[in-house]
């Protein structure tokens, strides 16, 4: 019964992904038809259907399914790890972190460094964000481990860390210029304008791995959503698979905030709606 109802909803979400991207690539203010977007994928398309779909929907798609996937997994390991239905990457200072990171970056980035890097240069946004998301982690959980990890202790930290680094970020854009402002506000309000294939190559298989590790240790997760004590009890150090779980939850979450800036309430709400869906088993 379990099965058959796993199966029916797999099949209901394909099929609601499907329509979403059909959407996605039909519509905006060039509108395509359905026909013309099949034939625009099989390579049949105009130039400007090409230019549409091709160039601009189909890596911004990609761009935005991968920074869902890196989200609410992430926010997914965080509920599990804190025991907190309430625990989000974009709430514990996670998120905040990497933009930060990523805010100083764009302003005072120079134009040397796309010369001297040349193609390797798209990496240099994901990887600041990366660190600045690791940092922040780091601090939390300096803060929150003392006698061990508190689950309790850690989001309420990181709740007061992410409206400290808030905080930062206001006063840093409001300190730019009109310029690094609008830029600054669109990118930590959240947007996948101006996504490309340059992105989208970046994105796909840090997720696709990230994602990967995770699904594998899915019953240390399972294992990890009971007491302490009875996790203890199974043989499992919870200490070191927290810290590597918060270590997948900083990359996924560094990495989706890079490109698509600092989105919130998708890792916190996407969990609980798949546990409501398939039930609370992480596989």
């Amino acid at each position: 019964m379990k099965k058959n109802k796993f199966k029916i909803t797999l099949t209901i979400l394909l099929i609601l992904l499907v329509i979403s991207f059909a959407v996605t690539l039909c519509w905006g203010t060039y509108k395509v038809s359905v026909l013309d977007v099949i034939k625009t994928l099989l390579g049949n398309g105009t130039r400007l259907q090409n230019t549409a779909i091709l160039s601009i929907r189909l890596p911004r798609l990609l761009v935005g399914v991968f920074v869902a996937i890196a989200l609410s997994t992430a926010g997914a390991i965080l509920q599990t790890i804190t025991k907190n239905d309430l625990a989000d990457t974009g709430i514990i200072g996670i998120n905040a972190g990497a933009a930060v990171a990523a805010v100083i970056f764009i302003t005072y980035q120079t134009g040397n460094y796309y010369a001297e890097l040349g193609q390797l240069s798209i990496f240099v946004l994901p990887l600041m964000a990366i660190i600045g998301a690791a940092v922040s982690s780091f601090i939390i959980y300096m803060l929150s481990s003392r006698n061990g990890i508190r689950p309790k202790r850690l989001l309420l930290i990181g709740i007061g860390l992410n409206a400290g680094l808030n905080a930062f970020i206001t006063f840093f854009t409001f300190r730019g210029g009109v310029g690094d402002y609008n830029r600054v506000l669109v990118w930590t309000s959240g947007s996948l304008w101006g996504s490309g294939w340059s992105y989208a190559k970046v994105i796909i298989p840090i997720v696709t791995l990230m994602f990967i590790l995770v699904l594998l240790n899915y019953k240390k997760l399972d294992v990890l959503s009971l007491s302490d004590e009875l996790a203890i009890s199974l043989g499992l150090n919870i200490d070191r698979e927290r810290k590597k779980f918060l270590s997948f939850a900083v990359i996924l979450a560094g990495t989706a905030t890079a490109f698509a800036g600092n989105i919130g309430f998708l890792g916190l709400i996407s969990p609980h709606i798949a546990r409501k869906l398939v039930g609370p088993y992480h596989k």
